[in-house]
């Protein structure tokens, strides 16, 4: 192979732009709906009937309402005001990409959407919302501001967005396949006998699955109704006895998925759900606190039963990996590693020309990493942000905001890939000709913050919570932060977003062996550049002499150089300096001798030690 850009295929991304020129007439059209349905208010959040951080194009209504297309945020509609509720990532973005003139963007730094609505909301109002578009919990703090502004919450039959949504798309409805168990590394007959014993201790009778990711963990299959994440939307009811059922968006269900799936459960259409709950007596019925919508809890209660509403346990066994999703995730990055070395070497000689478009970027990546084989999508849009574009956290480049990479610029790349065997997210940030004084320490503190959690060695029982301010604490000397969380887990070919486990302020559980999860401190400076350096990691046993208690540590799993023009070694310690170059000696030797000449001479030159030779 060599590192000319590979031909041009069908793309797994696009560019299109998601104008707010509609913003007026569509919250308009809203209000008008909410007088038919004598609400005062309609809440719109960013999910669909699964809470997801990532849905189906039916069920987009944040973006299509206001123009907002990030994975967050909640719009509330009231007769005379609207408001977007966003967290630090879309700070930069919500105002660019909604018409501020009829709504108006408020970072939850500043405050909560239910604070909001506490100020705003007028008193005797009546506030609407959608009962399948809110967990419980959620609609308890809607319940609460409501209260305090003096007015009532009320559930909605039907979504008032859907009634006013001229040519909303169709359902989805994909293809249901199965992982095979060599890339599951267990039967689905012994995850759901793991899955009962668990229920067992609950003392319910019964568990809805209504996280897609834990359906697809669970019955080892997966889907395609949902864009960068291979999930098939539904249902399950796991009865503590007996056989569990199955409630799938789509009948399209592969021939030998339906051979593995039939002998441990009745399928039924997605439709039956609400029958099948209503069968259910008086038992207790476990609800996930995270995806069980409100709706469910109602079903469930106005069949006499008691909906016990708490954590689904397939969550917490999906997020530790066994033996076979590790060497799979270990094989996709090696493979993904490949596709980065071409592609960086490639952005090297393109940017120093003539420059570099970011739609270029991201469509040869998408390249690179198809040539590589066995690519089955992108794991996520890529954000691809040239100079000031940069500091847009969760940035996606449209037709309408590409630019060209400019000498003296830095250039933010993040990206990831779907394959069979595993799931990868990457970040490098690259220099385009001579960069600042102030772009190097930034980067490199960033790096700094990266290299500490790389290295970090911890009790077993530590929470993410507890070493969050690892990757954090060079930017603190210098009075500088960031505004999201240090690291999200990751599945096995399912979502590039997976809990429960993080590094972050709120990440409150444990690590545990087998558990992936990502490491990517940043540095966003507005209007000029952004940067953040992200590998993901494993959580593995650590032995260390003469220690006294189980420790644990982070396998680095990502395979692609760093910017070494952007580091200022003065910064670094010698331990650092070291774990560096011992990190891109592991790139280089892994990597090299599936390349070709021209990019391993690349790879040769991008891992070069900083540390001169003894």
């Amino acid at each position: 192979m060599t590192s000319a850009v590979p031909t041009s295929r069908h793309r797994f991304q696009t560019f299109d732009d998601p104008s707010h020129r509609k913003g007026p007439e569509r919250i308009a059209a809203l209000r008008a709906a909410m007088r038919e349905a004598r609400v005062d208010g309609f809440v719109v959040p960013r999910a669909d009937e699964h809470q997801s951080e990532y849905v189906p194009a039916n069920a987009e209504r944040l973006a299509w309402l206001t123009g907002f297309t990030g994975s967050a945020g909640t719009a509330i509609v009231l007769a005379d005001v609207a408001a977007l509720s966003v967290d630090g990532r879309y700070t930069l973005q919500a105002p660019e990409q909604v018409d501020t003139g009829v709504i108006t963007p408020v970072p939850l730094a500043e405050k909560t959407a239910e604070a909001w609505l506490g100020e705003t909301l007028k008193e005797g109002a009546v506030l609407g919302y959608d009962p399948w578009l809110h967990t419980p919990d959620g609609v308890a703090r809607l319940e609460r501001a409501a209260t305090k502004a003096g007015a009532t919450l009320r559930a909605v039959d039907g979504n008032l967005v859907d009634a006013v949504w001229a040519g909303r798309p169709r359902p989805p409805a994909g293809l249901v396949v199965v992982q095979p168990d060599a890339l599951a590394g267990e039967a689905a007959s012994a995850k759901l006998a793991r899955i009962r014993e668990a229920l067992a201790e609950t003392g319910c009778e019964a568990l809805v699955v209504s996280d897609p990711h834990n359906l697809a963990w669970a019955f080892n299959l997966r889907g395609g109704d949902v864009a960068h994440t291979p999930l098939a939307l539904g249902y399950a009811l796991v009865p503590r006895e007996g056989r569990a059922r199955l409630f799938l968006a789509s009948p399209d269900i592969a021939p030998e998925a339906r051979a593995a799936l039939e002998p441990l459960a009745d399928i039924s259409p997605r439709g039956a759900l609400a029958e099948a709950l209503a069968g259910l007596g008086s038992g207790r019925t476990r609800l996930d606190a995270a995806t069980g919508a409100a709706a469910l809890k109602s079903l469930v209660e106005s069949a006499g039963g008691v909906a016990d509403v708490g954590p689904d346990p397939v969550t917490a066994m999906k997020a530790v990996k066994n033996a076979a999703e590790i060497a799979g995730t270990r094989a996709a990055h090696r493979r993904d590693g490949l596709a980065l070395a071409r592609f960086l070497a490639w952005l090297d000689a393109r940017a120093g020309s003539d420059g570099l478009g970011e739609i270029e970027a991201v469509e040869a990546l998408e390249d690179f990493r198809a040539e590589e084989g066995e690519l089955r999508d992108v794991s996520f849009p890529t954000i691809s942000g040239s100079g000031p574009n940069g500091a847009i956290v969760h940035y996606r480049v449209t037709r309408a905001t590409d630019r060209r990479v400019r000498p003296g610029e830095l250039f933010l790349i993040d990206s990831g890939a779907q394959y069979r065997d595993g799931t990868t997210d990457v970040t490098r940030t690259v220099a385009v000709g001579e960069t600042t004084a102030e772009m190097r320490d930034r980067f490199t503190r960033v790096l700094k913050g990266h290299v500490a959690i790389s290295r970090a060695v911890f009790p077993k029982g530590t929470t993410g919570a507890q070493i969050d301010a690892f990757a954090r604490l060079a930017l603190w000397e210098a009075g500088l932060d960031f505004d999201h969380g240090t690291g999200h887990g990751v599945g096995s070919f399912l979502s590039v977003h997976e809990g429960p486990q993080r590094i972050a302020k709120t990440g409150t559980v444990a690590l545990q062996p087998g558990m992936i999860l990502s490491n990517e401190p940043g540095y966003y400076k507005a209007g000029a550049y952004g940067i953040r350096t992200e590998n993901l990691v494993l959580v593995q046993e650590a032995e260390i002499a003469g220690g006294e208690r189980p420790m644990l540590a982070f396998e680095t799993l990502t395979l692609a150089p760093y910017d070494r023009r952007l580091i200022e070694p003065r910064l670094l310690s010698a331990a650092e300096i070291a774990w560096i170059d011992a990190y891109h000696a592991r790139v280089r030797e892994t990597l090299a001798g599936d390349l070709d000449p021209e990019t391993a001479s690349w790879l040769e030159r991008a891992t070069a030690p900083l540390a001169p030779a003894a």
